[in-house]
């Protein structure tokens, strides 16, 4: 019997055992630092590698099969720019998908990370993003800035939630300065309102989950919570009737429309096309009388 077994060890036998136990607990801690400190090497080497088949810095976005739900960790976060204010909504833009929100930014500005991470790509392209700048985080967002005036990092370098990444600005295919920020999921842009709220500096929670049954609707519900001026402006596939606070498409949409400026336009004329005056869209559009009109510039308008 085992009772028996252990009764027959010499003293000498015991005081080994006793003094191996300390030994045994400590390399037992050991082993657990160096296991942890191996995870956290591979999360720092490729982060969320469960969700993206590989590491790629030719592309901005690289589409891999979408779960049909996933939790999302928004914790240690930080807002990559202190401004406030969204100018424009993630979703239907001038006929084309606009998959992320512009947050007004100043030329200069800093723009921050917003969680840990480590940089996939930087890059420049003329005729979207300008100077962009993409980051791949371990609770499995990819981060996009764009239209940056200067980026600060360089590809696979780590980056901690707050670190400078690039400075505000004007770059690509923009009409005045600020941070076009995107949040992906497996390459598919998702709405950055459910996670971020700008107005209040914060995020939702400690958390988000991405469910496909239900992302239109709570998309268009973030939008119309954390989008410009509070008020929901479309762009989510998802009918007016079907969002919460919304009474019809005119009143939804804040009847704002948006006018692009041709060759030879003047004030004038878009003002009698549209049927509103000078004055009212130098009043929507923070603009003088005096401005020269570019072409491909947008102006809103009632």
């Amino acid at each position: 019997m085992t009772i028996a077994s252990l009764a027959v060890i010499p003293a000498a036998g015991q005081d080994l055992l006793a003094n191996q136990a300390p030994i045994d607990r400590k390399m037992k801690a050991v082993d657990s630092l160096m296991m942890q400190q191996i995870l956290t090497n591979e999360v720092w080497e490729s982060p969320a590698s469960e969700l993206y088949e590989d590491w790629d810095a030719m592309f901005a976005s690289q589409p891999t099969a979408l779960p049909d739900s996933f939790r999302i960790n928004l914790r240690g976060f930080c807002m990559p720019t202190t401004n406030r204010v969204v100018t424009s909504n993630f979703g239907a833009r001038w006929r084309r998908q606009h998959k992320g929100l512009d947050v007004k930014v100043y030329i200069g500005d800093t723009i921050r990370a917003a969680f840990d991470g480590k940089v996939r790509v930087v890059r420049y392209e003329g005729r979207g993003y300008g100077k962009y700048v993409i980051i791949r985080h371990p609770n499995g967002l990819e981060t996009t800035y764009a239209h940056m005036s200067k980026q600060l990092v360089s590809e696979n370098q780590e980056v901690r939630a707050g670190d400078p990444i690039g400075l505000g600005g004007n770059t690509g295919r923009s009409t005045g300065s600020h941070l076009h920020f995107e949040t992906r999921l497996c390459g598919v842009a998702l709405n950055p309102a459910l996670m971020f709220d700008f107005k209040n500096q914060d995020v939702v929670g400690d958390e988000w989950v991405f469910r496909r049954s239900t992302y239109n609707r709570e998309s268009a519900q973030a939008t119309r919570l954390r989008g410009t001026g509070g008020v929901y402006r479309g762009g989510d596939g998802l009918n007016y009737a079907e969002v919460p606070g919304s009474k019809n498409k005119q009143q939804a949409s804040g009847n704002v429309r948006y006018h692009k400026v041709k060759k030879g336009e003047t004030l004038s004329a878009i003002a009698r096309k549209h049927h509103t005056s000078v004055a009212a869209l130098c009043s929507l559009n923070r603009i003088k009388k005096s401005v020269k009109l570019r072409p491909g510039q947008i102006l809103k308008y009632n």
